[in-house]
């Protein structure tokens, strides 16, 4: 029976420009390799992380109308944290664009930012180690 999700595919226009602004903002490159045909296999996680993203450039169409808009406009992907000033001061420092303050929640301290090309995150750092919204 499968027991986790390994990694899961971000559609971006270019790898390079991809791959740059997830490095500024302390993610780590696992894996570049060139498929050929302009076609590349670019992993990417957050340091120490386990779950990862494949970075996958947009080749039609109906992908290129899908970058950003994975998540319909709502936030879907959530970065966690252990210290989420450190973390957001840094995101700031390389112009990553917040469109709400840290707030505290019941499951944690969050704030939403875009990447550069429009896609909804949470900066979270968890009030609980389940991740639970509420559990005490």
């Amino acid at each position: 029976m499968p027991n986790r999700i390994a990694l899961f595919s971000l559609l971006v226009p270019e790898y390079d420009a991809a791959l740059a602004f997830f490095l500024r903002i302390g993610f780590e490159c696992r894996e570049d390799t060139d498929l050929g045909g302009g076609k590349r296999w670019v992993r990417i996680a957050p340091r120490g992380g386990e779950t990862e993203i494949l970075l996958a450039r947009a080749v039609e169409d109906r992908q290129a109308a899908a970058i950003g808009e994975q998540g319909g406009g709502r936030v879907w992907l959530f970065l966690q944290t252990t210290d989420f000033d450190a973390d957001y001061r840094l995101m700031l420092a390389e112009g990553v664009r917040f469109e709400t303050a840290p707030r505290a929640e019941p499951y944690g301290r969050v704030a939403v930012w875009c990447d550069p090309w429009g896609n909804r995150w949470d900066l979270i750092e968890f009030a609980h180690a389940d991740r639970s919204g509420t559990a005490p």
